[in-house]
């Protein structure tokens, strides 16, 4: 019976660590005092932005960010805890998060983790005001675009400018 908790245990713990290193945003709440249809509401958002959201026990979580390195993560669980795991877009757990807690004060943000990196409540909350991946590509895409258009506007105006002149010879000689 002892030898089957502990597998089952590891497995959860193996479970962690895989979701921590495939997902590119991990965001740590404490869900204490949502009821049911709060609960099903959030998880339906995370669902939709692709965030997965699972509610572990600190101590599998904790031996899975000793195991990672990431031990200064511990001190963020206290109390329930139930992860975001981003793992698409690194913005969309955290701006999930983030909404849902403006509209409902009972959801409590702890931490995150971006990167590899540890970052704290203001940090989640930042990372939230970023816009998600297919804006900042399309942001880019329109800077790279401006000076190819700016370049074809003025071969066009350079063009238009000496067929101006040719017709203005051509009715010259014609006169």
């Amino acid at each position: 019976m002892k030898e089957h908790t502990l597998q089952a245990k590891s497995k959860i713990v193996e479970e962690i660590k895989e979701k921590i290193e495939s997902s590119q945003s991990m965001i740590l709440v404490d869900y204490r005092g949502l009821d049911v249809a709060e609960l099903t509401e959030l998880r339906k958002q995370y669902r939709e932005a692709g965030v997965d959201y699972k509610v572990y026990k600190n101590t599998m979580m904790r031996f899975a960010f000793k195991d990672l390195g990431l031990e200064e993560f511990n001190e963020f669980l206290k109390g329930p805890s139930a992860v975001a795991f981003g793992l698409d877009d690194p913005v969309a757990a955290a701006k999930v998060t983030s909404e849902f807690a403006k509209k409902n004060d009972k959801l409590e943000i702890k931490a995150g983790i971006v990167d590899g990196k540890i970052i704290d409540v203001n940090g989640v909350k930042s990372l939230a005001d970023l816009p998600s991946k297919e804006v900042l590509v399309a942001q880019v895409l329109a800077g790279m675009n401006a000076p190819v258009q700016g370049f074809a506007n003025v071969l066009q105006g350079t063009i238009r400018g000496l067929a101006i002149v040719l017709n203005a010879i051509a009715e010259e000689k014609a006169a």
